[in-house]
């Protein structure tokens, strides 16, 4: 089998995505996560450009793939000795450094105002005097598929100036994003036909056409030995090719299973959904239902007729098994599903019903007629487990909210400052008992969180014996859609939580009134963590209405 390494460049070319900026712990957190993933390259930024990356590389996370420094050619008019931004980059003493330089006969005229030929010195003396450091040397070409479209012949003498100085890597690198995967592959051959060998060269490719990862495929397919890549496809205007999609569809899928020996363990597949949820949290983003392989979405099977085929056999509508990558099946419930989805969602909360029981239907009427008020279930699972265990008869009556109140106020600070201060007043009753809790929402900055936060605090305050079951929870996400316009506008309301076991559930409401449609999720919320901690409700003494 051929050596295939894979390069990261999360932490470079990935902190350039719009809104996002790493600190240097959070870069040594995820230069960690990747080396646990098994990627041979990690680029950890530009040494000198920024002080976060100067920071990370002062004191970089011991790492057995090999760490890298990126930086440019050296400029016109001075040696490479003595170029201080070339300087800087070396200064970072990490055992590999790429650089990046022109190889567009455009760019260099009009961009760097040089001649062909200096530039394609400055090439050769930049990766020469890497290689006399000791150091492994990458050269990034920049613009190389316009380039070669341009012209051809300089494009080649970029690269054969760059392979003849000693770089161990050359990176055909498509920055605009624009070139197709056809191109890609042909071009790659010529280059290799040209005399740079596939076993020294690597593609990097950007998103702008949605074709990255078929782009470095072709790649790699033509003879490419090196594939450069982000987490989650971060990078630059639409991001660069995600290794989250490229890794999984080098091991697992047919046409390359067998043909490259590449560092990433099984084990380390499976980890790759919670590495890239992670990434997302470090970020504060939402993940991207859709992704492949590590989507939420990526094998949820909403049809019914789906859904009965999973049942019988996953590999109807699966094309790797979730588990592989650390995912998991999801069976939703819509306004589309029929018995199978409904029976396969049942069961995986645990719950057994015949087929023949008659409050399967009542289930199904029950979603469909909600859904037409503007409920949505296929994300919000831990609602529907509790409304289908409301029909069944085996819902739980842990508590009753007797009323809440939601009040936000503008007032002034001690400072004199005009501020919003959001307070919640939430009346529970439990049992015999009667407890009413209050709550403002004040985070520790001091700022106002909001009715809904202050209404969240107030519930979890105090619910006796149930509190030991609810401290551990924490709230996610929160996703508000307009479901009906204009003077009979509907909110739903989704709300993601998470315990410290990792356990995920989502819930939903819905109200023309965001704070009742959220106070609805939230009850909900915390209905289903006391179902499944198998808390016992407490009996309450008959009672007069």
């Amino acid at each position: 089998m051929d050596r295939l390494y894979l390069y990261d460049t999360t932490l470079r070319d990935g902190q350039q995505t719009q809104g996002v900026q790493f600190s240097a712990a959070e870069k040594a957190e995820i230069a960690r996560m990747l080396d646990q993933l098994g990627v041979d390259y990690i680029e950890g930024g530009w040494p000198g450009a920024n002080p976060t990356d100067s920071e990370f590389f002062d004191n970089p996370p011991p790492t057995r793939a090999t760490l890298t420094a990126f930086g440019m050619t050296k400029r016109a008019g001075r040696s490479a000795a003595n170029d201080d931004v070339l300087a800087a980059v070396l200064n970072a003493g990490t055992p590999s450094v790429c650089l990046v330089g022109k190889t567009h006969d455009f760019h260099v005229t009009e961009a760097l105002g040089i001649s062909l030929a200096e530039n394609r010195a400055n090439i050769a003396e930049s990766v020469a005097h890497i290689v006399a450091q000791g150091r492994e040397a990458l050269f990034d070409a920049e613009h190389f598929f316009d380039g070669y479209r341009a012209n051809p012949a300089y494009a080649l003498d970029c690269l054969r100036a760059a392979h003849d100085a000693g770089a161990r890597w050359v990176v055909l690198c498509d920055t605009n994003g624009g070139t197709l995967p056809d191109e890609v592959r042909r071009v790659t051959a010529e280059v290799i036909a040209a005399g740079i060998p596939g076993a020294r060269l690597g593609i990097h490719c950007h998103d702008d056409t949605g074709n990255a990862v078929a782009c470095s495929l072709a790649a790699i397919d033509a003879g490419a030995r090196q594939v450069q890549g982000t987490l989650n496809g971060l990078g630059e205007r639409c991001g660069n090719a995600s290794l989250t999609t490229l890794i999984p569809t080098l091991l697992l899928k047919p046409a390359y299973v067998g043909r490259f020996d590449i560092g990433v363990s099984t084990q380390g597949l499976a980890g790759l959904t919670r590495l890239s949820r992670r990434l997302d949290e470090i970020l504060n983003r939402v993940p991207l239902r859709s992704a492949p392989y590590v989507g939420a979405s990526a094998f949820a099977h909403k049809a019914g007729l789906h859904a009965s085929a999973i049942v019988k056999n996953p590999a109807t509508y699966e094309h790797v098994a979730p588990e592989t990558v650390g995912n998991e099946r999801i069976i939703p419930m819509s306004n589309q599903a029929g018995q199978s989805n409904l029976r396969a969602r049942l069961a995986e909360a645990g719950i057994t019903v015949d087929r023949a029981d008659p409050a399967l239907a009542r289930i199904l009427d029950e979603i469909k007629l909600r859904e037409d008020r503007g409920f949505a279930y296929d994300g919000a699972q831990a609602s529907f487990e509790l409304i289908a265990r409301a029909e069944l008869g085996i819902l739980p009556r842990f508590f009753e909210i007797e009323r809440y109140r939601a009040t936000v106020e503008r007032r002034r600070d001690p400072a004199g400052q005009l501020l919003s201060f959001s307070e919640a007043v939430v009346v529970v009753r439990i049992g015999d008992e009667r407890t009413l809790s209050v709550s403002e929402s004040i985070g520790a900055d001091g700022a106002d969180r909001g009715p809904v936060n202050a209404l969240w605090r107030a519930l979890a305050k105090d619910l006796g014996p149930y509190q030991a079951s609810i401290d551990d929870m924490r709230l996610e996400d929160f996703r508000v859609r307009i479901t009906q316009g204009g003077v009979d506008a509907v909110c739903r309301v989704v709300i993601d939580f998470a315990n410290d076991a990792g356990q995920i559930w989502s819930t939903v409401g819905v109200s023309p009134n965001i704070v009742d449609a959220s106070f609805q999720a939230l009850v909900d919320a915390v209905t289903w963590k006391l179902i499944h901690d198998r808390v016992t409700p407490v009996a309450a003494a008959d009672r007069r209405p």
